[in-house]
């Protein structure tokens, strides 16, 4: 009976430190075994480990993918136009055991605190380069800076034991004291390109109006010019009628002609006259002068 008492305890003990020599690694999780600080196993795959107890100590870390903000900083461009920039990183623990040399019993805080440190390094360096513009970082070329931050801080970060997976620039604003002025600056130069535009304008209807009446003026010119060739023709056609007709009969052409003359002279009710009977003019309104019709002949039956 005495014996039972004393081997109770014994078993106990035996229980609790079999017990608490085990541990377990979930799929989320890595581990490092410590024995008096110093690193005695990793602990990598998950699964049931073991350790000695009271003298070993297991220490977990997380084997996601992390995320991390970084701070608001401003930055100054080549075209020097100040910017307030943030960005957020993701990354993972690489190496497990580099990871705990560099931050030791500060974990993930203290290697988040140094990791934002590297990242506002490189955001400056490469936002701050010669080639870089406000304009690039406002725009698509944001892309490929970003990619560059990604490779500046990634070395940096493998020194943490840290794998950065991705670099991205989250915010890219003017500071609040420069927004006025470069609203001011940005109308200023729209106002500049709508003038620009509506001289262009101006001008383009000005050489449009010049070539319209450039046009009209030729239309009406050769037109003129058609109608006193055409006139000139037609007077050329009547004097060769009138000159074949005084040819064929004088005696009857000078008829014709002091008729039309008659007729031009003596239009109207009022018109008035004054001369000798003996007058020229009357010359053929006197029965002695008139000529003599010739009588057409009868057409066949």
């Amino acid at each position: 009976m005495n014996r039972i008492v004393y081997l109770i305890p014994v078993v106990v003990i035996v229980i609790v430190g079999l017990l608490s020599s085990l541990f377990v690694v979930n799929e989320k999780q890595k581990a490092l075994v410590l024995q008096f600080g110093q690193i005695r196993q990793v602990v990598e795959e998950p699964g049931l480990g073991f350790k000695i107890p009271l003298i070993q100590e297991v220490v977990y870390y997380d084997d996601r993918i992390l995320s991390l903000d970084t701070e608001t900083i401003e930055v100054t461009p080549s075209d020097d136009r100040r910017l307030v920039v943030d960005a957020f990183a993701r990354y993972r623990i690489g190496d497990l055991v580099q990871f705990r040399q560099a931050v030791g019993v500060g974990g993930t805080a203290l290697a988040e605190d140094r990791l934002s440190s590297i990242l506002n390094s490189a955001i400056r360096q490469v936002l701050g380069a010669d080639q870089v513009t406000s304009d690039t970082i406002l725009s698509a070329g944001r892309r490929a800076l970003m990619t560059r931050i990604l490779e500046l801080a990634r070395g940096d970060a493998l020194s943490l034991g840290l794998e950065l997976v991705d670099v991205r620039l989250k915010m890219t604003n003017l500071p609040t004291q420069n927004l006025e002025a470069t609203f001011a600056r940005m109308r200023a130069e729209r106002e500049r390109e709508a003038t620009d535009e509506i001289a262009r304008g101006n001008e383009a209807a000005q050489r449009v109006q010049a070539l319209a009446d450039r046009t009209v003026t030729e239309t009406i010119s050769a037109a003129d010019r058609d109608a006193q060739i055409t006139r000139g023709e037609a007077d050329a056609e009547a004097n060769r009628v009138f000159a074949q007709a005084y040819g064929a009969d004088p005696e009857f052409f000078d008829f014709y002609r002091s008729m039309q003359a008659y007729t031009t002279a003596l239009r109207g009710e009022t018109s008035t006259m004054v001369m000798t009977p003996d007058s020229d003019f009357f010359t053929y309104l006197n029965s002695g002068n008139a000529p003599v019709a010739v009588p057409l002949a009868e057409p066949a039956p």
